[in-house]
């Protein structure tokens, strides 16, 4: 007669009662993964034993398992919150360990490194102006600088020259609205980021130099200053521009910071058209882009994390990586909803978000606890009735012991 199988039973119904409450404790916490307590029966171990016979001796903690299961997502409007949507960890480092999590409530340190919240910086790919490194493994960090801005160097037209026109009659003269048809001006920028007004002057000729085709003079002014021209030729039969005449290349010296300096743009104008009907400019595009300020980040579904300035402009910094695991069961636990790496999990596969098996990222969302609060209160009661039926045998056997000794 002993007291083995019910003293075990109390341990065991003891740990069950931890875990399930260590999980309803997490109900609210980011990224956690709940876990289950899960048994095994103890047998007296003997040598020549016969099996039938044997009595076990209790019960006792096999394994606390985690369950990684998705949670779900919750927008919360930060870009800086990021859930994954499928498999995989964030990889984060601090003070030299390398640890994984699915909690993404990340933000900016004061030196611009993305963090989380124990102040582990995520790691990824980072970028040298705008191209990623091939390597995972760096600190991702955010310069705090102006954006550089860019000389234009092609503007792209599609226009329809008015096919009914009268050529004029008079030389061409800019201030003269007599000496051509249609006119339109689009904004150039320097090196330096300073805006220039390119303005483009069609005149149709009074004469073609090819037969069966209309010949288009076109004058252009930077700043008003005579930049260069190109005749476009339109066959009568399509009203499209002649591919030979589709570019052609303007420049003057306009001011650059104080200094006269050639600006140089090569026009593409191959869907200009000339068909009968009003003058329009259809579309109108150029390369250029003035300084710009950074004025916020943003975050693909492929992790990359990216600057965005006041002049449009976007600036890849760097790009998250995930980390999955053979066997995520094997990882360890270590607070602040942190894992790390042990034999027992595999080695890490880190690559881009949305590669192999790895998810996607969601930017202004979180991933919830994947505790099921309901499913917890109903396993908190079932533990307290283990608990209490297990106190029961004990109580048995001390009363049945309690017999024997009062036996005279």
């Amino acid at each position: 007669m002993g007291f083995q199988q019910g003293l075990s039973g109390l341990n065991g119904a003891s740990r069950n009662l931890d875990v399930i409450g260590h999980n309803i404790a997490n109900t609210a916490t980011v990224g956690f993964k709940s876990s289950q307590a899960q048994f095994a029966d103890v047998y007296a171990s003997s040598l020549f034993g016969v099996g039938g016979l044997q009595v076990g001796i209790g019960t006792k903690i096999a394994d606390i398992a985690q369950s990684f299961t998705q949670g779900n997502v919750s927008a919360t409007g930060n870009t800086l919150d990021l859930a994954i949507t499928g498999e995989g960890f964030f990889q984060v480092s601090k003070d030299g360990v390398v640890s994984y999590t699915r909690n993404g409530q990340f933000h900016l340190d004061s030196e611009g490194f993305l963090v989380d919240n124990s102040l582990a910086r995520v790691q990824g790919y980072a970028a040298v102006n705008g191209v990623l490194n091939t390597a995972p493994g760096a600190d991702l960090q955010v310069t705090f600088s102006t954006g550089q801005p860019q000389v234009t160097s092609t503007v792209d037209m599609a226009l329809n020259l008015n096919a009914d026109e009268v050529a004029p009659l008079v030389a061409f003269d800019p201030a003269d609205t007599d000496s051509y048809n249609h006119n339109t001006s689009v904004t150039v920028f320097d090196a330096l980021g300073s805006e220039h007004t390119m303005t483009l002057y069609f005149s149709k000729s009074t004469a073609a130099v090819l037969p069966g085709t209309v010949d288009w003079n076109v004058n252009a002014f930077l700043d008003g200053i005579a930049a260069g021209g190109s005749i476009l030729t339109f066959p009568v039969t399509t009203g499209q521009i002649t591919p030979a005449t589709n570019d052609f290349a303007i420049t003057a010296d306009v001011s650059v910071g104080g200094v006269a300096t050639p600006l140089p743009i090569t026009v593409q104008l191959g869907n200009t058209t000339m068909f009968s009907g009003k003058f329009g400019v259809n579309t109108l595009t150029q390369n250029g882009f003035g300084k710009g300020d950074l004025a916020g980040l943003a975050v693909t579904k492929d992790g990359i994390v990216q600057a965005q300035y006041t002049n449009g402009e976007a600036l890849t910094i760097g790009q998250l990586s995930l980390s999955s695991f053979i066997n995520p069961n094997g990882l360890q636990s270590i607070g602040d909803n942190h894992w790390i790496a042990t034999p027992d999990a595999g080695t890490a596969n880190t690559q881009q978000p949305n590669s192999g098996v790895l998810g996607l990222v969601q930017s202004g969302a979180v991933e919830d606890s994947n505790v099921d609060l309901t499913a917890e209160l109903v396993n908190l009661i079932i533990a307290q009735r283990m608990y209490q039926a297990n106190a029961q045998t004990i109580r048995a056997q001390d009363q049945i012991l309690q017999t024997l000794v009062n036996l005279r």
